[in-house]
């Protein structure tokens, strides 16, 4: 865990911290990039110094870096990102997936991805290993990523106005709040995908030139 009392907006280690984790967890995922804005929105919470925007931009920008680095990871390096991000069937499914959905979604699926757990890599890596349009891309990213590090920045304010007195309270309460979200959102997703293939099914298959349906 980290020391809620070295984030803040005159500290170094915030805005490095700001830009190099949601840079580096689009490669390596298990780094608690949004964990850490929550915190420094936590630590600052009933701070006015104008300061606290600049560290929102650098975890946006730290977004987008990453992002835009694993959409050159798949468009140059495909076999390596195969190998590391969609091994097995499980990882299969996943680069499937995301080609199928973001076939049909388009930037919407970048967007929304910054919120699945997941998501991020599978859907960046995919977009370089297709050669989706990049200009489409990188306005896509940087969307995602100003909504990401203000919904992330915001949320962990929340919980530090609420719990004042006991910042990690806050902290644990706001990182709780955010894994809700990304739950819905995985449950929606997981949903949408179980209907898809359910609804021919459940249809039937369409009935033969000249008979009508009962």
């Amino acid at each position: 865990m980290f020391d809620l009392t070295v984030l803040h907006a005159s500290s170094p280690v915030s805005y490095v911290l700001a830009f190099s984790l949601p840079a580096l967890d689009a490669v390596v995922p298990v780094l608690p990039s949004e964990s850490v804005v929550i915190a420094l929105g936590a630590a600052s919470a009933g701070s006015t110094d104008p300061r606290l925007g600049l560290l929102v931009l650098m975890a946006a920008v730290g977004a987008f870096v990453g992002d835009n680095v694993c959409y050159l990871i798949g468009r140059r390096f495909e076999g390596w990102a195969n190998r590391r991000f969609f091994a097995g069937e499980k990882g299969a499914k996943r680069r499937q997936w995301a080609e199928a959905t973001l076939a049909r979604y388009g930037g919407r699926l970048i967007v929304v991805c910054r919120f699945v757990p997941g998501g991020r890599t599978a859907v960046t890596l995919t977009c370089g290993a297709t050669d989706y349009p990049r200009r489409s891309f990188v306005f896509a990213t940087a969307v995602a990523a100003v909504i990401w590090a203000c919904y992330a920045f915001f949320l962990g304010r929340l919980g530090g106005e609420a719990f004042k007195d006991r910042p990690w309270v806050g902290l644990v309460a706001a990182l709780a709040l955010a894994l809700v979200v990304s739950g819905v959102l995985e449950l929606v997703r997981r949903l949408l995908r179980w209907w898809k293939r359910r609804r021919p099914t459940a249809e039937g298959p369409d009935p033969a030139p000249g008979t009508t349906e009962p």
